[in-house]
């Protein structure tokens, strides 16, 4: 295990969470995930391995889950048949199991890209396919995914708290932007060594390029497009609850701040998101609203985007013909992008999977063997048709999750992290190498499950006595959440 300096950042959050519990201090957890750079530890003897600031301190979350009085019953609940918890245990169990038999029994039946480092130190290359580094850590990878998804939904199913998941994306809204911003005024000011400390992951890093003559806005990720597909995810949060909610400065400056850094990352897979998740969200608003009124905000929102959209159209049709900046900077991030060496390698790591799909008699090649560019390709290609059908039916199961509380502000946080966790997905789908869709998902995505199973509430002093106590109090009349 290697110490790096952003090892300190990882144990002070952990602390934190013990110190003040995974409702409180749920802000100091997802407000690491802005730091997708920094590593908590590295691993050399596990291929170079990294353990994520997220990835460290989700085991403290689950730590607290499970060391509560009936936590390993109450987790157990979270994987009742049909639930989203029971197909991501199916899911879980069919990835270690591919991930240790597939690339044995189909060895060298087929050429992959792989994941592994020691594979691709110098440049990404295709070899015969045989088990790899990639497979053991892809797999813990999505054990952590798995295990986080597990504690938050059983945590906040026992204690619904709304408030302290908008806070924590108050903060990482915030912390994001910051980072943002001091990457960009840092390498202007000649300072490029500054946030080094924060970049001390096993990753290849992308941090200083340009585009078009701009420097590429990464903040605390290790590219522009991870950077950006971040961004989107928190766009995404914000633009539902905004629609939703009750006006407030805060709100809009959050959805503000999030797309300005959706912007500014120059990213192509970030811009394609963006519009694909405005076009969908428009869609479904119009559908819901049909045969009714539109609520205000949902109007205003309807007109802005339209008028926004026209006006960004008119503004890039003029400035491409006019400016030679424009035109460098649109050819490079969209029109050109395809025919670029990185968009046609991208294309081939598609093409690739999609034939160890159909080499290994759609069973895929195990995860952690396969490359890809695409989320869905990605699955197909390491997983296969039944892995990718078990990940469909969690995903149905999540979104179908119901958010029917009878607390409208927890509804608002529910649907506006289901719309957080549907920005992920189309983000993937443009620029995935792997089926796991990143821990930050699984923590939204344990926040819906929890939070929407509390139809039948706890009260609020039933959950302290049972979070404060090593047995629940026999004084208060408790009921049980489904």
């Amino acid at each position: 295990m290697e110490i790096v300096p952003s090892t300190f950042l990882a144990l002070v959050a952990a602390a934190t969470l013990l110190w003040i519990g995974p409702f409180r201090g749920l802000w100091a957890f997802v407000g690491l995930a802005p730091f997708g750079a920094a590593a908590a530890f590295n691993l050399p003897a596990l291929g170079g391995a990294t353990i994520g600031q997220l990835e460290f301190t989700l085991c403290i979350v689950f730590f607290i889950a499970i060391a509560r009085h009936g936590g390993p019953d109450r987790i157990l609940g979270t994987l009742r048949p049909l639930q989203p918890g029971f197909f991501l245990l199916l899911l879980l169990i069919y990835c270690f199991i591919s991930a240790v038999f597939f690339p044995r029994i189909f060895a060298g039946d087929t050429e992959i890209f792989g994941l592994s480092r020691a594979v691709n130190e110098d440049r990404i290359i295709s070899i015969p396919l045989a088990p790899s580094s990639g497979n053991i850590t892809q797999s813990f990878y999505f054990l952590l995914s798995s295990l986080v998804f597990l504690a938050l939904a059983t945590l906040y199913r026992l204690r619904p708290d709304e408030g302290a998941v908008f806070k924590a994306l108050v903060i990482c809204t915030s912390v994001n932007f910051a980072l943002g911003m001091i990457d960009v005024v840092s390498a202007a000011a000649g300072l490029k060594t500054l946030m080094d400390p924060l970049r001390t992951a096993n990753y290849a890093m992308a941090v200083f390029h340009e585009m078009a003559g701009i420097k590429r806005m990464v903040g605390g990720m290790p590219e522009a497009s991870a950077f950006g597909s971040f961004s989107v995810v928190l766009f995404g949060f914000w633009l539902h609850y905004w629609t939703v909610s009750a006006r407030s400065r805060l709100v809009t400056a959050m959805l503000l701040i999030a797309l300005f850094c959706v912007l500014r990352s120059t990213s192509s897979g970030a811009y394609v998101a963006l519009v694909l998740l405005l076009v969908y969200y428009s869609i479904a608003v119009l559908f819901r609203s049909a045969g009714g009124a539109f609520p205000r905000r949902v109007a205003f929102y309807l007109v802005t985007t339209i008028a926004v959209a026209w006006l960004a159209g008119i503004a890039m049709l003029v400035g491409y013909h006019m400016f030679d900046v424009v035109e460098r900077f649109l050819n490079e991030t969209l029109f050109s992008k395809l025919q670029s060496d990185s968009g046609v390698e991208r294309m081939a790591w598609n093409a690739q999977a999609y034939k160890n799909f159909t080499d290994t008699w759609l069973m895929g090649a195990g995860l952690g063997s396969v490359r890809a560019s695409n989320w869905f390709m990605a699955c197909l290609g390491s997983l296969g048709v039944l892995g990718t059908a078990l990940y469909l039916l969690f995903l149905a199961s999540l979104f179908s999750a119901p958010a029917r509380t009878g607390s409208k502000p927890r509804d608002n946080v529910i649907q506006a992290l289901k719309v957080a966790c549907l920005a992920q997905i189309i983000a993937a789908m443009l620029t995935a190498a792997t089926p796991n869709l990143g821990t930050l998902f699984f923590i939204f995505a344990g926040l819906v499950v929890g939070l929407s199973r509390s139809r039948i509430v706890v009260r609020a002093d039933n959950a302290s006595q049972w979070l404060a106590h090593p047995r629940p109090s026999h004084g208060l009349r408790q009921r049980q959440v489904p």
